[in-house]
């Protein structure tokens, strides 16, 4: 049995953090720099009150109601997350109850970051074709928001909040082909928030300045963007390779190439590092900016309304962990 994308759909929080709100705030930056390095324009950010499962439930309700989808087909739910409602109960729970689920539906939530959506097709897949559930509910949803310091321009101006629904099932648009995913966490500590988990519960207060102006800080989220880089740039071209081989597709077979929309910047160097045809790169991450596991789903609905989902699609999610994955969807 094969494995599909049936229905795929997305949320947005309503507050929009505009380059020109962030210029207001960082006025030795303009709004021309911002686009132009990072690619992003807008980005969503939630309320205080705003929480992962609102986003997620925003999102399945979209998909429900644009897809025509009977909620009661819903055998299992996946969420990643790592802004989760609670350390406990599991956050995927707490949905089965808000979108009125049936009590037979299996739930879990599993911690990725920007590889997420790409392991949640893996597991997704791996409970159609072993016939433990006829339709999953694969959700993303991120507040990264909420762990970035007020001061610290540089996260603030790339990640956005956001939530994506994608229904897996034994038929669809787009059959789920064979994966290649990978792990290395020495890589761990250089995209980390340290505090208010087990590992440390009490908050550091160790707030420190870079020679940019940017907070270095345990309490809020830190992200070493060289390393970042490298480590994409190296790690990158050899997962395509291999998805291409274990599907054994060809390079020039491939009609779309759907990356987790980190920056602009970055995406414009692997894509040249790759000798990418510039046709099949695709970018969407100007309105929404890098809203990390729920990235690449968010590309695939705008790409998909562009008619431009044909054929084998690679897609690839890398970052946080360091964590990444990449697959071929046989687009109809």
């Amino acid at each position: 049995m094969a494995a599909y994308i049936k229905a795929i759909s997305y949320y947005l929080p309503e507050t929009i953090l505009s380059n020109q709100i962030l210029v207001e705030e960082f006025p030795e930056w303009s709004v021309e720099k911002i686009a132009k390095k990072v690619g992003v324009v807008n980005r969503h950010v939630v309320k205080n009150d705003e929480c992962a499962s609102d986003l997620a439930q925003h999102a399945a309700l979209s998909l429900f109601d644009e897809w025509n989808i009977d909620k009661s087909c819903i055998d299992f739910v996946l969420l990643c997350t790592q802004s989760p409602d609670y350390f406990l109960p599991t956050t995927a729970c707490l949905l089965q109850r808000h979108l009125g689920l049936r009590t037979s539906c299996g739930a879990l939530d599993f911690n990725l970051g920007c590889s997420g959506f790409v392991y949640g097709l893996a597991l997704a897949k791996g409970l159609v074709e072993s016939d433990t559930a006829n339709n999953v509910l694969l959700l993303t949803a991120e507040t990264y928001s909420k762990y970035i310091h007020e001061r610290d321009k540089g996260n603030r101006t790339i990640f956005g909040d956001a939530a994506t629904a994608t229904l897996v099932s034994a038929d669809g648009f787009a059959e789920i082909g064979s994966f290649e995913l990978g792990t290395d966490g020495n890589g761990a500590d250089n995209l980390i928030v340290r505090s208010g988990a087990m590992r440390h519960p009490d908050r550091f207060e160790d707030i420190a300045f870079d020679k940019s102006g940017n907070p270095v800080s345990s309490d809020h989220l830190y992200m070493n963007g060289s390393e970042i880089f490298n480590f994409t740039l190296d790690t990158v071209p050899s997962v395509v390779d291999n998805v291409l081989a274990k599907n054994g597709v060809r390079q020039d077979d491939v009609s779309l190439y759907v990356f987790h929309q980190a920056n602009k910047y970055m995406l414009d160097c692997l894509f040249d590092l790759m000798e990418i045809d510039e046709h099949k790169a695709y970018f969407y991450m100007s309105e929404v900016g890098n809203t990390v596991s729920s990235t690449i789903p968010i590309a695939l609905v705008e790409a998909r309304k562009e008619g431009r989902l044909r054929g084998n699609v690679v897609v690839a999610g890398f970052g946080v962990g360091y964590s990444w994955g990449g697959c071929i969807l046989k687009c109809k």
